[in-house]
C-alpha cells in the first residue's frame, strides 16, 4: 500500500519537527523550530507553527540577538492539555568564548495565543548556595507526561561534570522558583529535579549507569506493578553499563516518580563543587538484562497508552536496527520487526496504541501491532526522509520530514503529511 504524501509547508526555510508533542491538542496545529539542518540548533533563531488544514505559517518567537554561537532554540513540543509548547533556549549572553552547549540551554515557553512573549519553566542557579528546584545546566529535549502536568528532559551540568547525561523531570510549582538575578541565572514556573543516578565509572556487572537518556513517561496515567498498586507518574530511560567484559551496552531502566518526595528534599539541589543528586526516597531500577542491549540508532523509549509495553529499537541476528517490546513489570523483551534492513530513526505510536510509524530505507512504514505486519506507506523518493514520523491526536493523519528543493534548487526541510486510511 503506497499512499499519497503532500507538502503541508511550503516556504524556503527549514521546518524541523521533534521528537515528540508536534500537534496541538486539538490537532489543528502543528510546531516545529527553523532549523534546516538537526545539528544546528545553536545557530537556529525560529519557532514556528503551521495549520494543518490551512498550510498557514506563524512565527511565534524569535530571538533577538541570534549569532552563530546562539542562544539558539530547537526541539519544540505541545503540551497535551493546553496550547503551550517547550522548547530548548540556549543562554541569551552566548558568545564565540561561550557559545551554545548542552550545559548551557534552557526550557523556555510560549503560549501560541500570545505570541513572542516567552517564559521559563526551569529555573537556573548557578551561584551557591544553589535555589532548592532549580539546575545549573542544560535541560534538552522535553517530553511531557499524559496529564500535561510534568515535564521530563535529559541534563547535563554546567559546573560539575558536564558530559555526564542524565535524566530529570520538572514538577507544578505554584510559586515558582525565584532565583537571584545574578549572571546566568533565571526563575522557572516549574521546580526541577534529577532522577537519575549517573557515575562516570559504573563497575563492570553492575546496574550502575555512566549515562541516563532518551527516556518516556510510562502509560498514559502511569501503569500498575505486579503488586496491583498503581503508580500514576513513572519514567522508562535509557541507561549505558558495563556487562561483565567491560563492554558498554544500552538497557533500560524505570524509576517511579513522587512529586512529595521529590519536595521535600532541599538539599538534593547539591553543595558548593558537587552536581545535583536524585532526592532521597526516589531510585532507579534495572528492567532488562540482555545479551546486545538496546540500538545505538539513536531513538526515545515509547510506552503502550496503558503502561504495559515499553518500545524501542535493538539490533536483531542480522545486526538490523527493529522494533522491540519489552514487558514494563517482567523486562521481557520480544522482537516485533525482522526487516532486512535497519530502522533509521525514532518511532511513534498512535493515540490508540496499535500502530507504530518508523522511518527506513527513505521511506515511511506503519507497523500494525494487532497484525505484526509493517506496510510501506511511500515509496523512496528524491529528497531525503528524517526524524520520526508523528500520528495526529485527532484524525487519522501521519507528518514526517522530508527534504525538498525550492525553485532555485536548494534543499529546505519541509513537513509532509499523508491520509490514513479509517
Amino acid at each position: 500500500m503506497t499512499l499519497t504524501s503532500s507538502s503541508l509547508t511550503v516556504l524556503s526555510a527549514g521546518h524541523t519537527l521533534h521528537h515528540n508533542g508536534v500537534f496541538s491538542k486539538d490537532g489543528q496545529w502543528i510546531v516545529f523550530d527553523g532549523r534546516n539542518d538537526d545539528t544546528k540548533i545553536g545557530e537556529n533563531s525560529t519557532i514556528g507553527i503551521v495549520n494543518v488544514k490551512t498550510g498557514e505559517e506563524k512565527i511565534i518567537y524569535k530571538t533577538s540577538n541570534q549569532t552563530i554561537y546562539g542562544p539558539g532554540v530547537g526541539a519544540v513540543s505541545f503540551s497535551p492539555v493546553d496550547n503551550r509548547v517547550i522548547f530548548i533556549h540556549g543562554l541569551s549572553d552566548a558568545n564565540a568564548g561561550k557559545p551554545y552547549a548542552m550545559s548551557r540551554r534552557t526550557g523556555v515557553g510560549i503560549d501560541i495565543n500570545s505570541p513572542y512573549s516567552p517564559f521559563y519553566y526551569d529555573a537556573r542557579d548557578i551561584h551557591f548556595p544553589y535555589t532548592p528546584g532549580s539546575l545549573r545546566g542544560g535541560t534538552h529535549s522535553h517530553c511531557w507526561s499524559g496529564d500535561g502536568k510534568f515535564i521530563s528532559f535529559t541534563y547535563n551540568d554546567e559546573l560539575i561534570e558536564p558530559n555526564l547525561r542524565m535524566v530529570g523531570i520538572m514538577l507544578p510549582f505554584s510559586p515558582g522558583v525565584k532565583v537571584d538575578s545574578a549572571k546566568g541565572n533565571n526563575d522557572g514556573i516549574m521546580y526541577s529535579s534529577i532522577v537519575t543516578t549517573v557515575l562516570s565509572n559504573p563497575k563492570p556487572g553492575s546496574d550502575e549507569i555512566n549515562k541516563a537518556f532518551d527516556e518516556c513517561w510510562i502509560g498514559q496515567n502511569g501503569y500498575t506493578r505486579q503488586s496491583g498498586a498503581h503508580m500514576p507518574y513513572a519514567i522508562a530511560f535509557q541507561g549505558n553499563v558495563l556487562n561483565k567484559e567491560g563492554k558498554q551496552i544500552t538497557e533500560v531502566f524505570i524509576v517511579d516518580i513522587d512529586p512529595e518526595k521529590i519536595l521535600m528534599d532541599f538539599a538534593a539541589v547539591g553543595k558548593a563543587g558537587e552536581g545535583p543528586r536524585v532526592p532521597k526516597g526516589i531510585h532507579q531500577r534495572r528492567l532488562t538484562y540482555s545479551e546486545k542491549g538496546l540500538s545505538d540508532t539513536r531513538h526515545w523509549l515509547r510506552s503502550s497508552p496503558d503502561g504495559k509495553f515499553i518500545y524501542a529499537l535493538a539490533k536483531g541476528q542480522n545486526e538490523y536496527s527493529q522494533l522491540v517490546e519489552i514487558e514494563g513489570n517482567t523486562g521481557n523483551l520480544r522482537f516485533l520487526t525482522n526487516n532486512n534492513f535497519s530502522i533509521d530513526y525514532s518511532f511513534n505510536l498512535n493515540k490508540e496504541g496499535n500502530k507504530i510509524a518508523y522511518v527506513a530505507q527513505n521511506s515511511v512504514y506503519l507497523f500494525d501491532l494487532i497484525k505484526g505486519v509493517s506496510t510501506k506507506l511511500t515509496s523512496s523518493e528524491n529528497g531525503k526522509i528524517i526524524g520520526a514520523p508523528s500520528f495526529s491526536p485527532r484524525d487519522h493523519l501521519l507528518v514526517f520530514n522530508q527534504y525538498s528543493k525550492d525553485r532555485n534548487g536548494n534543499d529546505f526541510l519541509q513537513i509532509r503529511k499523508i491520509g490514513l486510511p479509517e
